[in-house]
């Protein structure tokens, strides 16, 4: 139930950082150039995005949001996001691929948060043993 509930949380969160990073009221302006710069600045002041970004958000949101439903599909989705995450930390960490080559800027307070999100789906994905209860009948 647990991981069930994470998909569904971490889709609404990923849905709705998507759809803030098109709100330009929401954006402060970038310090770096990066080859794809519409809706390029800092959410909030402090998480850099842009267009890619977002849209990228937003999947993960809408699949989170279309799985929570079941376990087994809520469990693959909390390893997609974990492997996934975790390579986005790690390229956020390495000058050159921060930006994934000047598409999606992966740098600043995104390498923490990005970290913080990985780590429970890490957890929920390939550590936690909870499956749901077989009933008699069912």
């Amino acid at each position: 139930m647990l991981t069930q509930r994470f998909a569904l949380l971490v889709g609404i969160g990923f849905l709705l950082a998507g759809i803030a990073g098109f709100i330009p009221a929401l954006l402060s302006p970038p310090e770096r150039d990066i080859a794809v710069d519409a809706m390029h600045g800092r959410l909030f002041g402090l998480f850099p995005v842009n267009v890619l970004h977002n849209l990228f958000h937003i999947a993960f949101g809408f699949r989170g949001i279309a799985v929570w439903r079941s376990f087994d599909r809520a469990h693959f989705y909390a390893r997609a996001v974990a492997v996934t995450y975790g390579v986005l930390v790690i390229a956020g960490l390495i000058p050159g691929l921060n930006t994934l080559f000047g598409l999606v800027p992966l740098y600043g307070h995104d390498v923490w948060l990005h970290a913080l999100i990985a780590l429970p789906a890490a957890y929920l994905g390939f550590v936690a043993s909870e499956r749901p209860a077989l009933t008699p009948g069912a």
